[in-house]
C-alpha cells in the first residue's frame, strides 16, 4: 500500500506561557491508501485537534504547534502556504463534520453549495456543473432529492443533511477523507446506511479514510487499524481486531467495558397507572400560495397511545422525525395537541393553564442539550433553585441553598460547585446539573429527552447507573426517549417503538428486544446490535 498520511511527534498548544493548555503532545499516526484508520477518544482526547491539524484548520495565533510533521505523499503540510493549503482543501483532502446543518449555509441551497466545491477548483460550464451535482446526490443515495437541489439545508433531515456532506466531501475525488464523529447524533439506521455508503466508496475510488469517534462499537466494524487517544496522548494502538480481543492500555480496557450494560431493576407488576394517553394528535398546517391557505398537514404525532405505571420506566424509540420529542412535549402541555392525557387521575388537557401550573412539579423534563437548556448567565445555584423559587417561594434563601446542595450531591457532585456557571463543566457534569434541576423539586415523573446521545460511552454509562439508583431511592417513573438502543434496553421496563408519528409496536422490553414482531423494529435491533434470529425466533447478539 501507499502511505497517504504520515503524522509525527504532532504537539498542539492553545495559549501562552503558563496558561497554555498542551491539548496533544507527541502525537504518531499515518493512513495509507484504500484502507480506514480510526482515532478513537473520549472528548478533550485531542481527536479533533490533531484531524483539524492536518488541513491547518486550527485558529491561528491562539494553536501553535511546537512541534511535529504532517506529510501528505511526501509533502510536507506544516508551515505550507495558505494558496498550497487551499488547493489541497476539497480537492485532495476532504473532511466531514459532525454536525452538518452548522456546517451548511442556511442561507444557500444544497445544490450551490455542492456547486461551491467543483467549481473553487475546476473550471466548468453550468451545465458540467449541475451533471457531477447530480451524480453526486445519486452517489450518496440521493437520487430522490435531486428536485430539492434548490431547498435549503434546514429542509432536509439529519440524515440527508450529513449524505449531503459526504456529496461535498467527494465532490473533487480526494484521496484522503477526514470523517469528524459523522454518525454520533444521527439514529441507528442512518449511521448503518453511513457506515456502508463510507465503504462502498472507499472501494469504488480507493479512499484513505481518518475515522474519528468515539464510539468502539464503529470502529470494531469498519477500521482495520485504530489508535486510542487520552489527554492529548495515543495510549495504544494496532490493529483493531487484536485491539479489542486483548486491550493492553487500562484507558481502552476502561472503553470497551463502559457500554452501557444490564436491565433495569424489576419494577411492580401492579404498580398503580401514573400517565396516560389517549389519540394524542399534533398536526402542522402545511401552508401554500399567497393567502397562504393550509394544503395539508405534517402529522408528526398521529393518533398515538401510551399507558405508564408508577415507578416503571417507557422507553420510546424511533428514528428522526418519527415524532418521539413532539410527543412527549405533547404530554407535558408544552405543545398543542388534540386528545387527552391523564396524570394522577386528572385530564390535564381539560385544565386551564393556572390549575396545570401546580402539576408541573411533579412533572420534569431533562432535554437533549444541556448546554443549550442552561442559562450561561445563571450559576447553578440559580438554575437548580429556579424551579423552588416558583414553586416555593415561601422557603427562606439557606434552606433552598440546603436542597440545592443535596440535589447534586445525590447526582454525583459537589455542593461547593453550586456558585459556578455551565461552561465550567463537562458535557456530563452539565446533564447531571440538569439532572439535579430536576430531581429538587421531588416530582413522580421525570421525561429524559435523549439525555445521553451527545455523550461519550463512559459518561453514557456513569448516566444510565445514576438514572437507576434515582428510581430506585425516589420510586420515580421516567419517559426516556432516545435513538440509542444500549441504553434504552439498560433503562427501560417497557418499549414503544414509534415511525411517522405512529405506534408500531409496544410491550415489555425483554420481547420487544428479543423477539420483535414488525420488519421495522427487527431493522433497528439489526442496526444497533448486529444481531440474528436463532430457529427459536429470539435474537442473539
Amino acid at each position: 500500500m501507499t502511505r497517504l498520511l504520515d503524522v509525527k511527534d504532532l504537539a498542539v498548544t492553545f495559549g501562552q506561557g503558563e496558561r497554555a493548555t498542551h491539548a496533544v503532545r507527541g502525537v504518531s499516526f499515518h493512513v495509507e491508501k484504500g484502507e480506514t484508520v480510526a482515532l478513537v477518544g473520549e472528548s478533550g482526547s485531542g481527536k479533533s485537534v490533531s484531524a483539524l491539524s492536518i488541513l491547518q484548520l486550527l485558529p491561528y495565533p491562539l494553536a501553535k504547534h511546537p512541534s511535529g510533521s504532517i506529510l501528505f505523499k511526501g509533502e510536507e503540510l506544516m508551515g505550507a502556504s495558505s494558496a498550497a493549503l487551499r488547493a489541497l482543501r476539497g480537492e485532495d483532502i476532504s473532511m466531514v463534520f459532525q454536525e452538518p446543518l452548522t456546517s451548511l449555509n442556511p442561507l444557500h441551497s444544497v445544490g450551490d453549495q455542492i456547486a461551491e466545491i467543483i467549481t473553487t477548483h475546476h473550471v466548468k460550464t453550468k451545465a458540467e456543473v449541475a451533471a457531477r451535482v447530480k451524480e453526486l446526490m445519486e452517489l450518496v443515495g440521493l437520487e430522490a432529492q435531486i428536485s430539492r437541489l434548490n431547498n435549503l439545508p434546514h429542509e432536509f433531515s439529519g440524515g440527508q443533511q450529513q449524505r449531503i456532506m459526504i456529496a461535498m466531501a467527494l465532490a473533487n475525488e480526494p484521496d484522503l477523507l477526514i470523517a469528524d464523529e459523522p454518525t454520533t447524533a444521527v439514529d441507528v439506521t442512518i449511521q448503518a446506511q453511513i457506515l456502508k455508503l463510507l465503504a462502498d466508496l472507499q472501494a469504488k475510488m480507493g479512499l484513505g479514510i481518518l475515522f474519528i469517534t468515539h464510539d468502539l462499537g464503529i470502529v470494531k466494524r469498519i477500521a482495520k487499524r485504530a489508535y486510542v487517544m487520552q489527554g492529548g496522548e495515543i495510549v495504544e494502538h494496532g490493529d483493531t481486531q487484536t485491539l479489542f480481543a486483548a486491550p493492553q492500555h487500562p484507558y481502552t480496557q476502561k472503553l470497551l467495558a463502559a457500554e452501557p450494560k444490564g436491565v433495569p431493576d424489576p419494577a411492580v407488576a401492579a404498580a398503580p397507572e401514573l400517565l396516560s394517553a389517549r389519540n394524542i394528535k399534533v398536526w402542522f398546517p402545511l401552508k401554500r400560495g399567497f393567502i397562504r391557505h393550509t394544503a395539508g398537514y405534517v402529522k408528526a404525532v398521529d393518533g398515538v397511545e401510551l399507558r405508564v405505571q408508577k415507578g416503571h420506566t417507557l422507553g420510546i424509540v424511533g428514528e428522526s422525525g418519527s415524532g418521539k420529542s413532539t410527543l412527549a412535549r405533547a404530554l407535558l402541555r408544552l405543545e398543542r395537541a388534540q386528545g387527552s392525557v391523564t396524570f394522577k387521575g386528572q385530564d390535564i388537557f381539560a385544565l386551564t393553564a393556572k390549575q396545570v401550573r401546580p402539576l408541573r412539579r411533579e412533572m420534569q423534563i431533562v432535554f437533549q442539550d444541556p448546554f443549550g437548556s442552561l442559562s450561561p448567565r445563571m450559576s447553578v445555584a440559580e438554575i437548580v433553585g429556579e424551579g423552588l423559587e416558583v414553586h416555593e417561594p415561601n422557603i427562606p434563601a439557606a434552606e433552598r441553598r440546603g436542597r440545592v446542595a443535596g440535589a447534586l450531591l445525590e447526582v454525583g457532585l459537589e455542593s461547593a460547585m453550586m456558585d459556578r456557571y455551565p461552561h465550567e463543566f463537562s458535557g456530563g457534569q452539565r446533564q447531571r446539573i440538569s439532572i439535579a434541576r430536576a430531581l429538587v423539586l421531588k416530582p413522580e415523573l421525570i421525561v429524559l429527552d435523549e439525555p445521553t446521545s451527545a455523550l461519550d460511552v463512559s459518561v453514557q454509562a456513569q448516566v444510565v447507573e445514576l438514572l437507576r439508583d434515582l428510581q430506585k431511592k425516589h420510586g420515580l417513573t421516567y419517559l426516556f426517549i432516545s435513538h440509542d438502543l444500549r441504553v434504552v434496553r439498560a433503562l427501560s421496563h417497557d418499549v414503544m417503538v414509534m415511525r411517522q408519528g405512529k405506534v408500531i409496536e409496544h410491550g415489555p422490553a425483554y420481547q420487544i428486544f428479543n423477539a420483535p414482531i414488525e420488519p421495522y423494529t427487527r431493522a433497528l435491533m439489526n442496526a444497533a446490535f448486529k444481531i440474528e434470529a436463532d430457529e427459536t425466533g429470539a435474537v442473539s447478539s
